[in-house]
């Protein structure tokens, strides 16, 4: 047998005795034979029913099964059995969070075993005193979180070790020569984890990729990339997939749609976007109205299911924005040609028209599928210099566009939504992508105006399918974008926090709840504190999600909630648009389980896309101090942990931490309670939203940190 063979049975082996301890677990009373066990597990293949029959054997022989009748087993290992995801910190010592259970499980540094950062493991509780904390270790990794990871290669003697990038790996990984493919050390690679057959030894591991030295600004990027588990490039065959697509208008497939090419429509995006993935249509009717249309890149026309371009995109479900680069969800000739909404090209779109009259009520509502011509693509810039002047290209147009935008925003506000207008850091670079400036990015009303009518248009595809024709149907299978009421308790500590501000926030009904807040982020713009008490009350808000069962959107105050506007760049529009298309045609209601499963995967994938552009901001940001290092600034308080507090510099928002064994005059320690730093002689107490002045002491590219120091 080859030792690839060898190593494919092994993991065949070791999943099948996954999928069976499993089983058993879930219900520890079962007695079941091979058929039974077999049925459950849904195995129809010879060679998998082999391999069953030889876990089973190897289960009895190590006494977690009992042959309790012939041919029938039972459980008889340990019940204390739980899995969940691992969390490192930063000191090797780990805790695992089980479902449902409200403290999570820690794992001493050595009762880790085999799992890494993030890693699903199996974790056997131990007997501890009663009231103890309840601690762990691992017994088996169920699923790995990633295989590949970013790492800077060194040499030990005639040894070569990977050092990860991320501090929450508590080992190293040991290089074969024979495994280093061209690497050398110093290099910033990109290893693969191989195997794991000692924990006294460092686990195995071969270079993948070979990024580049640490500190080029390139291959921190693509680092970041590889930590979050987003592939560098499209595969082969997806590229080629692309190139025979049709890229034709044809006759026939416009007569299937509403051809819109007459009226006017134009896209609104950032000066340096290349994917447009929304337009706008006006047009005034005979009868005094309005005609607004939102138009949307018809991407699912171009890609199909089960297709190497559709298993990519689910895959990836998300484009990732850094901040030199976007890595798309499609490939360039997708994202950045054929679906893109450029002007003067004729484009297929999935479109929703609205009837509105000048108070900007909803007459008449249209979705389905149409072709349309972008007669202009305007910048946001450009709409909003038009806008206040009243001056430039379709300016009647735009106004009465942002008009009925203002009352729409003004309708939500009143019905409860929370208006969030958060300052968004952005970098000027030069052309070696170096940042040379920092600019702050506020919402104005050119960006509110494409904002409310993709709202708009995200409501009434999600209210169109949850809509029942009459009483005895059946809700159909769709893709929500839910968001959930706020933790009361989380709600009574932002109370308590932002009291010490002379805030309030009501902790009544939810109507009282959303406007109060929005009340208290109209009284801290522009204070000091403004970026904590925002930053704080979106933590305290519960995370938006993916899912098929609706229960509303608490933040935009919307009972159905859907995305529609972005097929383009996230996965779940990609759903959305293909589920609608097909009840529009009359289609029947999908299953719902497959739907949850990819929403609950486009949901992680968010979230670590969303830690991908952190990283990549943080990273510029240390980039950009480089050449502050020893100068003074004022800051602001904006977190605090047992090691250090935080501090937001108030002239350009880039966060570094001050050290507690930097800070002079007492010994501080960290009150988790009230979150903040407290001197242990003198009770000095430093709390977040406090002003202080800190001066630059260092910026470390690697570890994409700046070191502070309170004066």
């Amino acid at each position: 047998m080859s030792k690839k063979t060898h190593k494919k049975l092994a993991k065949q082996v070791k999943r099948m005795r996954n999928f069976v301890t499993q089983l058993y677990r879930d219900d520890p009373k079962s007695l079941l034979n091979y058929k039974q066990i077999a049925a459950r597990l849904d195995l129809n293949d010879a060679v998998d029913k082999q391999v069953l029959i030889a876990v089973l054997e190897a289960l009895v022989k190590d006494e977690l099964l009992k042959e309790a009748a012939r041919g029938k087993f039972c459980w008889v290992g340990p019940i204390q059995e739980l899995d969940g995801i691992i969390m490192f910190n930063r000191r090797g010592m780990a805790f695992v969070e089980i479902a449902g259970q409200p403290q999570d499980v820690l794992i001493p540094e050595h009762f880790t075993g085999k799992a890494f950062h993030e890693d699903r493991v199996l974790i056997r509780l131990s007997t501890g005193k009663k009231g103890a904390r309840q601690k762990g270790k691992v017994v088996e990794v169920i699923d790995r979180a990633r295989e590949s990871f970013p790492c800077v290669l060194n040499q030990h003697e005639k040894h070569f070790f990977a050092v990860p990038d991320n501090q929450r790996m508590a080992t190293d990984f040991y290089v074969p020569s024979k495994l280093l493919n061209g690497a050398k050390p110093g290099d910033k690679v990109v290893v693969k984890f191989e195997e794991w057959e000692n924990t006294k030894m460092n686990p195995i591991a071969s270079v993948e990729h070979i990024l580049g030295r640490p500190g080029d600004m390139r291959a921190e990027g693509d680092a970041i990339l590889a930590q979050f588990g987003f592939p560098l490039q499209f595969p082969v065959e997806v590229e080629d997939a692309c190139k025979e697509i049709d890229r034709s208008v044809s006759d026939k497939e416009v007569a299937k749609r509403k051809d819109v090419r007459p009226i006017l429509t134009f896209t609104i995006d950032p000066d340096d976007a290349k994917d447009f993935d929304d337009a706008l249509s006006f047009e005034t009717l005979e009868n005094g109205n309005h005609l607004i249309g939102v138009h949307i890149a018809d991407v699912t026309h171009y890609v199909t299911p089960g297709s190497t371009i559709e298993n990519e995109a689910q895959n990836r479900a998300t484009s990732v924005y850094l901040v030199d680069r976007v890595i798309p969800m499609l490939p360039e000739t997708l994202s950045n040609e054929l679906c893109s909404l450029r002007p003067h090209e004729d484009k297929f779109t999935f479109s929703a028209m609205f009837e509105m009259d000048k108070k900007a009520n909803i007459l008449s509502t249209w979705i389905g599928k149409t072709v349309i011509h972008s007669d202009h693509r305007f910048t946001y810039d450009d709409v909003q210099k038009i806008l206040e002047s009243g001056n430039g290209t379709h300016s009647e147009e735009l106004k009465t566009v942002n008009d009925l935008a203002k009352i729409l925003r003004s309708q939500r506000m009143e019905n409860g939504a929370i208006a969030f207008e958060k300052i968004e850091v952005k970098f000027r670079l030069d052309d070696n992508k170096k940042p040379i400036d920092v600019f702050f990015k506020v919402q104005k009303d050119a960006h509110k105006l494409i904002e409310e009518f993709m709202l708009l248009a995200n409501k009434a595809v999600a209210i169109k399918v949850a809509k029942k024709q009459s009483e005895s149907d059946k809700v159909k299978t769709f893709v929500y974008r839910i968001h959930d009421q706020p933790d009361p308790i989380k709600l009574k500590e932002l109370g308590q926090f932002v009291g010490r501000f002379g805030y309030k926030v009501d902790l009544g009904a939810p109507q009282k709840i959303a406007t109060s807040i929005n009340e208290m982020l109209q009284q801290v713009k522009g204070k000091p504190e403004q970026n904590i008490v925002e930053m704080l009350t979106i933590r305290t808000m519960a995370k938006a999600e993916y899912s098929p069962n609706n229960i509303g959107h608490f933040g935009l105050s919307f009972p159905f909630y859907s995305h529609f506007t972005s097929p383009i760049r996230r996965y779940p529009d990609m759903m959305a648009h293909r589920l609608l298309y097909s009840y529009l045609e009359g289609g029947k209601s999908v299953a719902e389980e497959p739907i949850d499963r990819l929403c609950k995967h486009s949901g992680i994938m968010e979230r670590k896309a969303a830690d991908a552009e952190r990283q990549s901001t943080k990273l510029y940001q240390v980039l950009y101090m480089q050449e502050a290092v020893g100068e003074i600034f004022d800051g602001v308080i904006s977190g605090a942990t047992e090691w250090g507090v935080f501090v937001e510099i108030t002239e350009n928002k880039c966060e570094g931490m001050v050290r507690l064994r930097d800070i002079d005059g007492d010994y501080y320690f960290y009150d988790q309670k009230n979150m903040s730093i407290v001197g242990q002689r003198t009770k000095t107490t430093i709390q977040l939203g406090q002003k202080v002045r800190v001066k630059v002491e260092a910026a470390d590219i690697e570890n994409r940190r700046i070191n502070l120091k309170i004066v």
